[in-house]
């Protein structure tokens, strides 16, 4: 990569993390059908396979669980009231982020999280007015691994997608990353199943911590 026109990132579990909320309103719907707290673990491993992981997780799947539906309305609007209570920028992030604005390079983000938690979640977290773009799956007609949203994002702000970091804690990020001919960046910190490993991904680079990133930033655009 000669220069970096921008740095596109996964939402939940890459530049935000989501899971306190998440384990809060899943609890609370637990309470509701008289059924003991999950831990945190099981639950932030979960987060990055969606809201229908986590009801499979909590009450089953959808074939021997006839809520499924219920249940999983019940968590989604839950969540939309407890969006950004206590979710937060990853610690160590912000360091990349301030340096990427001070060089004046646009960071944003492209995820399969629906606009209509994005972007209140961004909004809660005081970033809209510096993430540059934020693509969601109701924008696009493909969503990750596809490299539709991640394109659609390099379009909106004149990026070219070979100069463009994709960042991201899930297997279809880095598929969605390389599809769009990005240079792909494993974030292990993320949410990774049990007994699974950002090696497996075949990123460009991986980076085990926020901190590791953000050093590594600095020292890639001086």
């Amino acid at each position: 990569m000669q220069t970096i026109d921008a740095v596109l990132f996964d939402l939940d579990g890459t530049l935000v993390d989501t899971a306190p909320d998440f384990v809060f309103v899943l609890n609370q719907l637990r309470q509701q059908y008289g059924l003991e707290a999950l831990p945190d673990l099981p639950i932030r491993q979960q987060v990055s396979n969606g809201a229908k992981a986590l009801i499979r997780l909590s009450f089953g799947d959808e074939n021997t669980n006839q809520d499924f539906q219920h249940q999983l309305e019940a968590l989604l609007n839950l969540y939309e009231q407890h969006l950004a209570v206590k979710s937060t920028v990853f610690a160590g992030l912000e360091t990349a982020l301030e340096h990427l604005e001070q060089r004046s390079i646009p960071w944003g983000i492209v995820t399969n999280k629906p606009s209509r938690f994005t972007n209140p979640l961004v909004k809660g977290l005081n970033l809209e007015h510096r993430c540059a773009v934020a693509i969601c799956p109701d924008q696009v007609n493909n969503s990750k691994p596809h490299p539709e949203p991640i394109l659609t994002a390099c379009n909106i702000i004149g990026a070219r997608p070979e100069n463009t970091l994709y960042v991201g804690d899930h297997l279809r990020d880095i598929q969605a990353g390389k599809n769009a001919n990005n240079t792909t960046v494993a974030a292990a910190w993320g949410y990774l199943n049990e007994g699974e490993h950002a090696e497996d991904w075949q990123a460009d680079i991986i980076m085990a911590t926020p901190n590791d990133f953000s050093q590594w930033i600095l020292g890639l655009i001086p």
